[in-house]
C-alpha cells in the first residue's frame, strides 16, 4: 500500500493505493518508491517450490507465467481484507514445525493466484484456439524459460528466430508472422531480452565481459561485444562501469 512505480520489463507501472503485484523472475524489474509510508506483504519462492502446481491450468493462466498480460491488480477494500488473511496465516504457517507446511503454503499461493483470476476480464484469459496466439505464446514461453542465466557451465541455447521456429518445427516466417501480428513486434525480442540479461549480468556479477558473452551464445567476445553496441549504442564496459 503506497505509491511507487514498477519498471517492469519494457513498461512502467505506477501503483498508487492498494495492489497485487505479481513479479517473474524471469523478466527483470525494479520498484521505485514514491510516498513516504509504504506497506505491504512479499511472498518469494523458487520455481522448484512451485513446480508441483505447474500442470495446472490457472497457473499457466495467472500473470506469473503470462509474461504479455498485466501483472498489477488494484485491490478494493473486501479484497484488501481477504488477501491480508491469508499472508498473515502464510506468515504464520512458516512459522510451524507442520510436516505438511509446503502443502499447505502452495494452497495458499493457489488461492492468491485464483483472486487475481477473478479480477481479469473474461477477454485477457488465452483459450488455443487461434493458431497465431498458439505460436507467439509458445515462443513468448520458451523464450522467458531461458532466463536467467546463472550458471556459466548452462549457455543460452536459443539465440536466434531460426532457432525457435526449429523448435517449434514450423517456418521462420510463420514464427515471424506470428509474434508479430499477436505482440506488434517482430522477433528482434529475441535481441531485446538477451540485451536486457546482458545489462543484469554487466552490472550485478563478477563474470568477465568474455564470460558473459559465452553464457549469452556468442562464440567470440567480439561478436558480443558489436551486438550489443548495435542494439544499445553502448559498449558492455559502459554497464560495467554505471
Amino acid at each position: 500500500m503506497g505509491n511507487s512505480k514498477i519498471y517492469y520489463n519494457d513498461h512502467t507501472i505506477h501503483l498508487d493505493g492498494v495492489y497485487l503485484f505479481f513479479a517473474n523472475s524471469r523478466l527483470p524489474y525494479a520498484t521505485e518508491i514514491l510516498s513516504e509510508s509504504h506497506t505491504g506483504y512479499s511472498c518469494v519462492f523458487t520455481e522448484d517450490f512451485i513446480k508441483p502446481l505447474e500442470r495446472l491450468e490457472s497457473l499457466q493462466q495467472s500473470p506469473l507465467f503470462k509474461v504479455n498480460q498485466t501483472p498489477a491488480f488494484k485491490l478494493d477494500a473486501q479484497q484488501q481484507s481477504k488477501l491480508t488473511q491469508i499472508f498473515d496465516m502464510m506468515i504464520a504457517n512458516d512459522k510451524t514445525d507442520y510436516l505438511y507446511k509446503d502443502d499447505l503454503m502452495r494452497n495458499y499461493i493457489q488461492f492468491i493466484i485464483h483472486e487475481a483470476l477473478h479480477m481479469q476480464p473474461a477477454e485477457h484469459f488465452i483459450h488455443f484456439n487461434n493458431a497465431l496466439l498458439r505460436i507467439a505464446t509458445q515462443f513468448l514461453e520458451m523464450l522467458e524459460r531461458q532466463f536467467p542465466i546463472e550458471d556459466l557451465k548452462a549457455p543460452l541455447q536459443l539465440k536466434t528466430a531460426q532457432d525457435y521456429a526449429n523448435h517449434l518445427s514450423i517456418h521462420v516466417n510463420y514464427l515471424n508472422r506470428a509474434v508479430k501480428e499477436i505482440t506488434g513486434k517482430p522477433t528482434t525480442l529475441i535481441a531485446e531480452r538477451i540485451t536486457a540479461e546482458a545489462i543484469t549480468l554487466l552490472r550485478y556479477t563478477d563474470w568477465s565481459i568474455a564470460d558473459i558473452a559465452y553464457a549469452l551464445g556468442f562464440e567470440y567476445p567480439n561478436y558480443f561485444s558489436n551486438f550489443f553496441k548495435k542494439v544499445t549504442g553502448n559498449t558492455p564496459k559502459f554497464y560495467r562501469s554505471h
